[in-house]
């Protein structure tokens, strides 16, 4: 689940982990979160802090439904861009603007009283920068996405000049410096007319101080600093902060699924086909948040493991499999389990059905940066 969501603007603050909403929340269990919410804002419907834990509720429901909880959404160069769009109904985009517009009324009312109320002012951030991830992701509307993430930061920084100690508003702060510096030139200067230039570093630094001070928003940290760390090819930094999150989140399978990732991308293939086997062991058994877990899914962990490791033979069975369920899989493994089924047969020398699997892959996922590279892969054929 690497957040945060992923990473795509900037991350979005929780509330305290005492809430039995967020135990649901960080355990996948998005229905039971949102109802939590919701209990929560009957009991206090003046507090911007619940009217954000819902709509965050709802964004993260939709991207969980449509696969963009793994961190391979972070791990290319350009990931902050080359993104499919999120589907959302009518009603489910109402229910979140619904949520969005209460939570910065009241917030807005809080700050007509005291302009430095610092639990107001990092509501309203919240709220822009939860609004910035639905707009891009959702909507696709990335410029005006840039502006709310700006905007939020602004207000978060704005808290941290009046309260120092205010470490969890750091968060925002320094996805933000990570992802604008992350960016390609046209979107920097975007980002410097706005007033911020980004700085990798100073983000990563940012994210390490709310990881280690943090009180609210710790967790988010480590999630985030875990998919940065991936990102950056760093994987055995990311490897001991998804180890404490799996002990503290034990029915949230993304957790594993990314340490298989994180192993493969170490160089220990062992280790990560260890992990495949524990999920699936975990799943056999009937472990809580595992029974529902599909098995295709764990197939792609182990054939994309293979895969990478030159074992041809076993991957392209595992991902044969994986792609004759895609109909019932999210976007993204439906997609890359074609376009590898299309690399393998490449390297094996079967060009035909290479051929027929990229193919496969342009009418599952047409709009998919993977969809872009099999139509590559056509006209010359894949090589390690």
């Amino acid at each position: 689940m690497m957040l945060p969501v992923a990473l795509l603007l900037l991350a979005v603050p929780q509330s305290p982990l005492d809430s039995r909403g967020f135990d649901h929340f960080y355990n996948l269990e998005y229905d039971a979160a949102i109802a939590d919410f919701r209990k929560a804002i009957a009991e206090d419907p003046n507090d911007p802090y619940r009217w954000n834990d819902l709509a965050e509720g709802y964004l993260f429901q939709q991207m969980f439904k449509s696969g963009a909880l793994e961190s391979e959404w972070v791990t290319g160069q350009d990931a902050f861009l080359r993104r499919p769009r999120m589907d959302a109904s009518p009603e489910e985009q109402k229910q979140f603007d619904g949520a969005i517009a209460k939570a910065i009324a009241l917030a807005d009312a809080a700050l007509s009283k005291n302009p430095q109320n610092t639990r107001a002012l990092y509501a309203k951030g919240v709220a822009l920068g939860l609004k910035a991830n639905y707009d891009f992701l959702v909507r696709r509307m990335w410029i005006g996405a840039l502006r709310e993430a700006t905007a939020a930061r602004r207000l978060h920084t704005e808290v941290t000049d009046i309260d120092p100690s205010f470490v969890d508003a750091m968060l925002i702060q320094g996805v933000h410096d990570y992802v604008v510096g992350s960016l390609p030139f046209f979107y920097r200067m975007l980002g410097f007319v706005a007033g911020f230039r980004g700085d990798r570093e100073r983000g990563i630094q940012e994210l390490q101080k709310v990881a280690a001070h943090g009180t609210r928003n710790r967790q988010d940290a480590e999630i985030l600093l875990a998919a940065i760390y991936r990102r950056d090819r760093n994987p055995n930094a990311a490897i001991p902060l998804v180890d404490r999150l799996i002990a503290q989140f034990p029915r949230n399978y993304l957790f594993r699924f990314e340490l298989v990732q994180m192993y493969s991308d170490a160089g220990d293939g062992k280790k990560a086909l260890a992990e495949v086997d524990e999920i699936e062991r975990l799943k056999r058994t009937g472990a809580p948040g595992y029974a529902g877990l599909q098995q295709e899914k764990i197939d792609f962990a182990r054939g994309t493991v293979q895969f990478w490791y030159r074992d041809y033979d076993d991957a392209l069975q595992n991902m044969l499999r994986v792609s004759a369920a895609a109909a019932t899989l999210d976007l993204n493994t439906g997609v890359t389990a074609w376009l590898r089924v299309g690399q393998i047969y490449d390297l094996k020398g079967d060009r035909a059905a290479a051929k027929k699997a990229y193919q496969a892959a342009i009418r599952y996922a047409p709009l998919a940066a993977q969809a872009r590279d099999a139509k590559r892969y056509l006209s010359s054929p894949y090589k390690r």
